[in-house]
């Protein structure tokens, strides 16, 4: 498995394997991304610790779209490729974080 944080307020949206971008059709399945129970805080920011399938080489992500009063959705319109790390650089991250576990 492999692993990234991700900040409270921004989603995953395409996901890159060996291949390219991530094919449902090909692979008949979604890619596995799971968020874990864990965060750290850095910078007075919450990341939330992400556990993803060992295909999966990297993954793009972007704010959560707002809905305003409108009904119209906002959002910043920034875009982040994360490079995706292993257990032992989590646990170094950790080892050097304010934890927070949440039931």
């Amino acid at each position: 498995m492999k692993y990234f944080f991700l900040s409270d307020g921004w989603t995953v949206g395409r996901v890159w394997e060996f291949g390219g971008l991530w094919d449902e059709r090909a692979w008949r399945r979604p890619p596995h991304i799971q968020r874990m129970q864990l965060s750290i805080v850095e910078r007075g920011e919450r990341l939330w610790l992400h556990q993803v399938e060992e295909s999966v080489l990297m993954v793009e992500v972007c704010p959560s779209p707002t809905i305003q009063a409108d009904g119209s959705s906002a959002s910043i319109g920034q875009v982040v490729l994360k490079r995706l790390i292993t257990a032992e650089q989590v646990l170094e991250l950790l080892c050097g974080a304010d934890l927070e576990a949440k039931s």
